[in-house]
């Protein structure tokens, strides 16, 4: 159990390298459609599609699948085939597939930060110089509380003895 643990997470960090190498460049997925394909069915060699970059589920998913039936197909030769293998290879492929899709949640929130970036920067500075209007109004209001109230002369009131012989209490 501990080595499909290991296996999984390493095919997790693989799906993110695969995933980051393909949006960097797809020569190999070139490469297949140039093969594969007529002249006008090829891609342009501007499109920045690949194996598992911009595809949908189903053929990220049949991509990632053949690579590793071919890989083990090649470790066929070096050790048996058991229950054991076909579970770290089909560890190994999910790991993968969600290696993918975490490194594409990864580059699109970098993409959006890095776009409203500037946004942000705007929005910060409004906010500190609301902040120190804000501070400055509120010293200035301070200052003309304390000197309208130095400016209001006390008015004399009647003492509690004085009021109770007004009532006629006393």
């Amino acid at each position: 159990m501990t080595i499909e643990i290991i296996i999984f997470i390493a095919a997790i960090l693989f799906g993110v390298v695969i995933f980051w190498r393909e949006s960097r460049g797809n020569k190999i997925y070139l490469f297949f459609n140039k093969i594969m394909n007529s002249k006008e069915l090829q891609m342009k060699d501007t499109d920045t599609k690949g194996f598992v970059y911009q595809q949908g589920f189903i053929l990220r998913f049949v991509y990632i699948a053949v690579f590793f039936l071919v890989g083990i197909l090649i470790v066929q030769f070096l050790i048996p085939i058991n229950y054991a293998t076909i579970s770290l290879f089909a560890s190994m492929i999910f790991g993968t597939l969600i290696g993918t899709y975490i490194a594409g949640v990864i580059f699109k929130s970098s993409e959006i930060i890095e776009e409203q970036t500037e946004f942000f920067e705007e929005k910060l500075d409004q906010v500190i110089e609301k902040g120190k209007d804000f501070v400055e109004d509120f010293h200035t209001k301070d200052n003309k509380e304390v000197e309208e109230t130095k400016e209001v002369p006390k008015v004399a009131e009647k003492s509690a003895r004085e009021r109770l012989k007004d009532k006629g209490l006393l």
